[in-house]
């Protein structure tokens, strides 16, 4: 493609070279240059492009897009932009044909509840017969094919490329998780969503990585409501009228309050066998009861906010009754049936913040115990450890501490860190190492009315020690045990 029609919609100035050679391909890693590439000089938090300015020149590449001037032979390009990412996205966007503009996507923002809601949206909309791809925390859909993700949204030349293969595939909708990372680096930049979502907000993602300040975050949560439509925000959440400011969309809301436009009342808990749930009439823009098969106030907010999307796409009573029964988000308070005497359930919750969340969710089910089993990954900050400690010697009527991905430290060190957490409470525990015993210990010592949460993991299928993964599913190791169970009382009742 001529490097004109890609910068259509950037501002840039050529600085050196030709000025409108054909491009065969664009890329943001230098180890992936081949002949005839445009390669975008990015500065990251660890290294900065503009330095393999001369290397990828000399492996092929036509054009380079920099923020500054660079060494590299008069035959290469160098376009000079003021952002290299924003011109990276606008480029993307040219390069596969403005795929968003044939497709409606929606962009779900917040620090809890996305990865769920997105997974509700898409089972609505299918059930509803409209094809959906969905981009999220744990992978990309696109029609029959799955792709395990790296990050809650990629970068712009993926996400553009995933774009246009959900139209190749026949989606007219797009649902995805929109990080507060991904605003701040114009990984979304370029096209506009047709509805964008706010969910809530919370301390979460402050460091030298990530965001300065709570305050920074929270702008960059607002940035989507600058390039969507439509506007879908909780009315409830605490900081919905900062996130506004400087909004150019229209506006909806949802919420217990009776100011949202849609809106739960008379909140039921449901618990049956292999099931946590909920029950609430609908009010406001829609009036008719909902049973979710998920647990607690939040999912509530969940489902509201599936809801409030889908509505937008005609999706009616009973296609959204059956995607809030059966829809099922792996490693997000995911059921795992091993017996009607008690419940199992794994779930992502891996900082204090999201196991007080959970912890405290599951304990209005008044179960016969509230078990926690969990562990925390090694080269990463104690105080995390100690933190949800303390919060399971709190909340868990027993703690099963365990290994998670130890990486390079000792797993008995890291867990020793978070008994000095549990110290602090009155809670009991017991510590098994080895993940798998501890799993099988849960289960086989699990009581008439337990809840059990195997937490931290989630949809992780890997365990990291020492620089590698090892295959570890939750599930599938619930399976063996299971399995192995039914082989040895099989040889009892033989003997």
């Amino acid at each position: 493609m001529l490097l004109s029609k890609l910068l259509e919609r950037v501002s840039y100035k050529i600085a050196q070279g030709p000025q409108d050679p054909d491009v065969q391909a664009l890329v943001n890693d230098s180890r992936k240059v081949t002949p005839g590439s445009l390669f975008f000089c990015i500065r990251g938090a660890v290294t900065d492009g503009h330095t393999y300015a001369a290397d990828v020149a000399a492996k092929g590449a036509g054009v380079i897009v920099a923020e500054e001037l660079v060494e590299v032979p008069e035959t290469v390009t160098v376009v000079l932009v003021e952002d290299s990412r924003l011109a990276m996205a606008q480029i993307s966007a040219a390069w596969f044909g403005y795929p968003a503009e044939r497709l409606k996507v929606i962009g779900i923002t917040g620090t809890k509840g996305k990865t769920t809601t997105t997974y509700l949206v898409h089972s609505m909309l299918e059930k509803s017969g409209i094809r959906a791809g969905l981009i999220g925390t744990i992978e990309t859909i696109i029609g029959e094919e799955r792709i395990p993700s790296a990050n809650t949204t990629p970068e712009s030349i993926v996400v553009q490329e995933y774009f246009a293969r959900m139209l190749e595939a026949g989606c007219e909708v797009c649902v995805m998780e929109v990080s507060s990372q991904a605003l701040m680096l114009h990984r979304t930049a370029g096209f506009t969503f047709e509805i964008g979502v706010f969910t809530n907000l919370e301390p979460d993602h402050i460091g030298p990585a990530e965001h300065s300040s709570f305050e920074d975050y929270l702008a960059c949560k607002s940035l989507l409501f600058r390039q969507c439509r439509l506007g879908i925000f909780n009315a409830d959440d605490a900081h919905v009228d900062q996130i506004l400011e400087g909004h150019t969309c229209e506006c909806e809301t949802f919420g217990f309050g009776e100011k949202a436009d849609l809106r739960a009342e008379n909140v039921e808990l449901v618990r049956e066998p292999g099931v946590l749930g909920v029950r609430f009439d609908l009010k406001g823009l829609l009036d008719y009861p909902v049973t979710a098969a998920l647990p607690g106030r939040f999912s509530v907010y969940n489902a509201l906010c599936a809801i409030a999307i889908c509505r937008h796409f005609g999706v009616d009573q009973q296609r959204i009754g059956e995607a809030l029964l059966q829809a099922r988000v792996k490693g997000r308070i995911e059921l795992v049936h091993v017996s009607d005497d008690f419940t199992l359930m794994i779930d992502y919750a891996h900082n204090a913040m999201a196991l007080e969340s959970l912890l405290t969710t599951l304990q209005a089910y008044q179960p016969h115990r509230l078990v926690s089993l969990f562990g925390c990954g090694g080269n990463r900050s104690k105080l995390r450890r100690f933190e949800m400690g303390e919060v399971s010697g709190k909340l868990a009527d027993l703690t099963i501490i365990t290994s998670d991905n130890p990486r390079f430290e000792k797993p008995a060190d890291i867990m020793a860190d978070i008994v000095t957490g549990i110290g602090r409470t009155e809670g009991e525990y017991i510590c098994i190492e080895d993940r798998r015993e501890a799993i099988a210990w849960a289960i086989h010592h699990g009581q008439p009315g337990d809840i059990i949460v195997l937490a931290g993991k989630g949809h992780e299928d890997y365990q990291e020690i020492e620089g590698k993964h090892y295959p570890m599913d939750e599930r599938v190791i619930i399976a063996q045990i299971l399995e192995e169970d039914a082989a040895a009382a099989g040889e009892t009742k033989q003997a």
